[in-house]
C-alpha cells in the first residue's frame, strides 16, 4: 500500500475547518415591486440581520425608476432594524440639484452611507448619456455628495473591465479618480475566479490606489439569469460553471447546494489571499448567502 497519499491527507484540513471569526460581510438587496416581493425581501433582511453585516445596500433603478421604493426600503431598514443601510445613488436621468436633494433627504433621515454609481442607460442597447444638468459620472457624483454631507461612500470596481471601458488602464484610472474625489471603498462587480480578483487588486496597488477593495460575490443558482447579468457588466462565466449546473433544471435543492459550495470555495480562496470582507449580491433571497456565511464562520449573534 502506498502510504504517501494517506500521510498527505492527515495534514490536509477539510475546507473551512478553521473559522477564525475575522470575516466581515455586507449584503445587497433591490427594492421590491409587489407586496409579495416586499414580504420576501423583509424575511431575507430579518434572516441575515443576526449575522451583523457591516452594512446592507439597496439598489436604485435605471433613470431613478425605483427612487421612491429604494427610499422606502432604506427608511424601513433604518427604523426597524439595527442594520446600517447604504442607499444607492446614480447620475442617470436627474440634474445635480435633484440628486443633491435626494442625498440631503437621506442624510436628514439618518443615512450615512451611499453607494455612488454612474448608472446605466434606462433602455438596454442605448449608450449612456449624462443628464445635461447632471453629474457626468461617478467621480463627479462622489465629489458632489461629499459637498452635501460627509457621507461614507462606496463605488464600483470591475475586475474584468467595465463594458464601456477602452482598456484596463482606463478602468484603473477611472477608479483612481473616484477615490481621489472622496470614495472610501470600492466594491467589485461579481466574478468567478479568485485569480481575476487578485490580478485586479495587484494592478490597483501598482497604479497607486490605496483603498479597500471588497469582492462582490454572486451565488449562482440560475445560470441563465447569471449569464444575463454577466453580459450587462462584462463578467465572464467559465465553462466549468455552466457544466456544474447542467441537468439540474428540475432539481432546485441540488442547485442551491452546488451554488453555496461553489461560492464558498471562491470565498475560501479569497480568504487565503488576505480578503476579510465579502459583499454578497443576495437577489433578495437569504438562504444561499446565509449558508455561505455559515461556512465562512460568520455566525448569528444576539
Amino acid at each position: 500500500m502506498n502510504r504517501q497519499p494517506i500521510e498527505a491527507l492527515r495534514h490536509h484540513e477539510p475546507l473551512f475547518a478553521q473559522t477564525r471569526g475575522d470575516i466581515a460581510v455586507s449584503f445587497e438587496f433591490f427594492p421590491p415591486k409587489t407586496d409579495k416581493m416586499a414580504d420576501t425581501l423583509w424575511e431575507s433582511i430579518q434572516t441575515l440581520a443576526p449575522l451583523q453585516p457591516r452594512f446592507v445596500s439597496v439598489t436604485y433603478g435605471a433613470g431613478g425608476s425605483t427612487r421612491e421604493r429604494t427610499h422606502a426600503t432604506v427608511e424601513r431598514i433604518l427604523k426597524e432594524t439595527p442594520l446600517t443601510p447604504a442607499a444607492h445613488l446614480t447620475c442617470v436621468g436627474a440634474s445635480r440639484a435633484e440628486v443633491d436633494a435626494v442625498a440631503q433627504e437621506y442624510w436628514d433621515l439618518g443615512v450615512r452611507h451611499i453607494v455612488a454609481l454612474r448608472g446605466d442607460a434606462p433602455e438596454a442597447g442605448i449608450k449612456y448619456q449624462p443628464h445635461p444638468q447632471g453629474y457626468r459620472d461617478a467621480t463627479e457624483l462622489v465629489a458632489g455628495l461629499k459637498q452635501v454631507a460627509p457621507f461614507d461612500i462606496s463605488v464600483a470596481a470591475y475586475p474584468e473591465m467595465h463594458p464601456d471601458s477602452s482598456s484596463r488602464a482606463f478602468d484603473l484610472e477611472n477608479l483612481k479618480r473616484k477615490v481621489d474625489a472622496g470614495a472610501d471603498r470600492a466594491i467589485t462587480q461579481f466574478f468567478f475566479s479568485a485569480d481575476c480578483f487578485f490580478r485586479f487588486r495587484d494592478e490597483a496597488a501598482a497604479a497607486g490606489l490605496d483603498v479597500e477593495i471588497v469582492p462582490g460575490i454572486l451565488p449562482v443558482s440560475n445560470v441563465a439569469t447569471t449569464r444575463r447579468f454577466a453580459q450587462a457588466c462584462g463578467a465572464a462565466i467559465p465553462e466549468w460553471l455552466d457544466a456544474m449546473f447542467e441537468g439540474l433544471d428540475d432539481l432546485p435543492s441540488a442547485r442551491q447546494l452546488i451554488a453555496a459550495t461553489v461560492a464558498a470555495e471562491l470565498c475560501g480562496q479569497l480568504y487565503a489571499g488576505g480578503v476579510r470582507h465579502f459583499h454578497f449580491y443576495t437577489l433578495n433571497r437569504a438562504e444561499l448567502s446565509y449558508a455561505i456565511c455559515h461556512l465562512l464562520g460568520v455566525r448569528a449573534r444576539a
